[in-house]
């Protein structure tokens, strides 16, 4: 009777059968709980007269479940015939239901008389067994039936889908992840986990948002090899991961700016002399700037680079002068003077499958004729030397000429792309023109505090006149702090000879060859400037200058006027409170020098 209530499943269950395997030799009253017997005789005096038959019957209940498990383990071979068959679905299903009836049937027993039922028989008791699946055959169909079989989920959120606008959620498209390590001027390193699709032109974004950078499309990614002495600049287009591919394990990626990478789309002429132009000794004249640009980025036309060049010969440390021919098909040297018949052309090298470097080793190390070195490096070879084309110039503008000619001929249009685009951007996301400004900078805003509260400058123009007041106001306020007795401005404490340290174009105590190679290295072009302390005088700073692909240095002395001191480039002719106020008037005047400041050499830390 303790057991009338009890769910179906219940009974079924292994734990159960398991326990009264172990009290199947007790009497059926030893089954009954005190408790439960006391209570349903009070509630019911015509179950308590039945308890003898309900105890039998519960006693039946249980043989009949020993002969259950008997019964299982005699057709346990037989079930799993059948399930290798591939026929025990159905049966299975109808045993299940089979059995439940019956044990269901035979628990309800009790509200009828009491009747003493056959014992079914062992042929025709079925039982339902776990079905053994293979774990290959599983797994084969999870992966045939999964993509059909998962249901159609409407994205709330199609902006942020890829492709745009999918009104329905994508699985999650897992892609590589490549581990990238840039380093900076200073020695630093920056590790970042890229996407293998990854252009440079993004990964140097991403530094840039890092670092805090000033974002001017200058910056670039260039590729260094210590061992050979060669590094060239990453295109913008060009895949990082590719590129790391193919270095060998010394060689690393440098992240520096270059302004001169699209300097030759603005001013081509001084990039392509009229003397190394084929086209125009064909024209008998000058060519427009336009027109020179489009022979070179137009694929149908067929520009052309010529003029000598040292050759280093292979496996030799002596130069041979030849004259070379730079075309669209490769690199050719004539064998016969300055012969361009075909048969007097000999190849040198191709441009698809290479690339053009400069030579950072100097000339002594290959006895070069000049310091105008650079190669040209198959794509396949990493660290051996007898396959670079080693060749030098003259002068630095035929080295210029010939490696921007190597860059247009062999990517032609992609080069206008990389630099039309961000220009593009540029134009359409500010609607002023305005300086760019670093990412920590864009979360500044002008404030007026003239009144009683303050207010934010909506107007770019206010602003800006706003920011020129203020610093106005910041020199004035300074000079009356040194008349009414704050330290001499000579004293190394003065704000005025501490102020310009903070600038990205002071290096501080720098070499003078130091201060050519971070010129070169970030391009020769017109306007690249930087300020460093002097060697010679230590209260005075110099000033250098590239114009015309040449460096120069001027000398900024201290020149001191009613207590107070000045600086000034010109002997006093124009004087400056500061270092800062001296670059700020010259990026505005030529003044004494061959051109505007333009460019600050910059070198940031990761």
């Amino acid at each position: 009777m303790a057991l009338a209530g009890c769910p179906d499943y219940f009974l079924r269950h292994s734990n159960y059968q398991e326990r009264m395997e172990r009290t199947s030799s007790r009497r059926p009253e030893e089954l009954i709980v005190s408790g439960f017997q006391h209570t349903a005789s009070q509630a019911s005096p015509h179950l308590h007269a039945a308890s003898t038959d309900d105890d039998v019957d519960l006693e039946q209940l249980v043989n009949d479940m020993n002969s259950s498990v008997e019964s299982l383990q005699s057709t346990q071979a037989e079930t799993a015939l059948l399930l290798n068959n591939g026929h025990v679905h159905t049966s299975h299903h109808q045993h299940h239901h089979h059995s439940a009836h019956m044990g269901h049937s035979q628990l309800h027993r009790r509200h009828t008389p009491p009747l003493r039922p056959s014992p079914p028989s062992r042929e025709g008791l079925k039982h339902s067994q776990p079905m053994h699946i293979q774990a290959v055959r599983c797994l084969r169909e999870e992966q045939h039936l999964r993509p059909a079989s998962l249901p159609a989920i409407p994205n709330p959120f199609p902006e942020l889908c890829s492709p745009a606008g999918s009104p329905v959620l994508s699985p999650i498209q897992t892609s590589d992840s490549h581990i990238v390590k840039v380093w900076s001027e200073d020695g630093a390193g920056k590790v970042v986990e890229i996407p293998a699709d990854m252009t440079a032109r993004d990964v140097c974004q991403l530094l840039v948002y890092k670092s805090h950078c000033v974002d001017d499309n200058a910056w670039t990614l260039v590729e260094h090899h210590p061992v050979l002495g060669l590094e060239r600049c990453l295109e913008d287009h060009e895949l990082v991961v590719q590129v790391q591919a193919s270095m060998s394990s010394d060689s690393k990626f440098l992240f520096r700016k270059n302004y001169a990478k699209y300097e030759f789309f603005r001013n081509p002429l001084n990039f392509f002399p009229e003397h190394m132009v084929a086209l125009c000794h064909e024209s008998d004249g000058s060519i427009p700037q336009s027109q020179l640009l489009q022979n070179f980025l137009n694929s149908s036309s067929c520009p052309e680079i010529q003029g000598y060049l040292y050759v280093k010969e292979p496996g030799r440390k002596s130069w041979k002068k030849l004259y070379m021919f730079l075309r669209r098909s490769g690199l050719y040297y004539s064998t016969k003077g300055t012969s361009k018949e075909p048969r007097h052309l000999q190849l040198l090298s191709d441009l698809e499958d290479s690339n053009i470097y400069t030579i950072i080793t100097g000339r002594k190390l290959h006895n070069a004729p000049a310091d105008y070195q650079f190669c040209i490096k198959p794509n396949k070879a990493r660290s051996d030397c007898k396959e670079l084309k080693m060749l030098c110039a003259e002068d630095e503008q035929s080295r210029t000429c010939w490696m921007t000619a190597f860059r247009l001929l062999k990517y032609g249009i992609v080069l206008y792309q990389n630099y039309n685009g961000p220009q593009q951007r540029k134009a359409n996301n500010s609607s002023f023109s305005a300086p760019v400004r670093s990412v920590s900078e864009n979360s500044l805003v002008a404030m007026d505090f003239s009144g009683r509260t303050g207010r934010v400058i909506d107007n770019p123009v206010e602003a800006q006149s706003a920011a020129l007041e203020e610093g106005q106001t910041w020199r004035k306020r300074t000079h009356r702090m040194n008349v009414l007795g704050s330290p001499s401005p000579l004293h190394p404490s003065s704000m005025n000879t501490v102020i310009h340290r903070t600038q990205v174009w002071f290096h501080g105590r720098i070499m003078r060859e130091e201060a050519h190679k971070m010129i070169i290295q970030q391009g020769q072009v017109d306007g690249l400037f930087l300020l460093r302390d002097s060697q010679s005088n230590p209260k005075a700073f110099v000033l250098t200058l590239c114009h015309h692909q040449k460096i120069k240095h001027f000398q900024i002395l201290p020149v001191e006027e009613d207590g107070q001191v000045f600086f000034s480039l010109d002997d006093g002719a124009t004087k400056f409170t500061d270092l800062i106020h001296l670059v700020e008037f010259y990026q505005l005047n030529r003044g004494v020098l061959p051109c505007k400041l333009k460019h600050p050499c910059t070198a940031v830390a990761l």
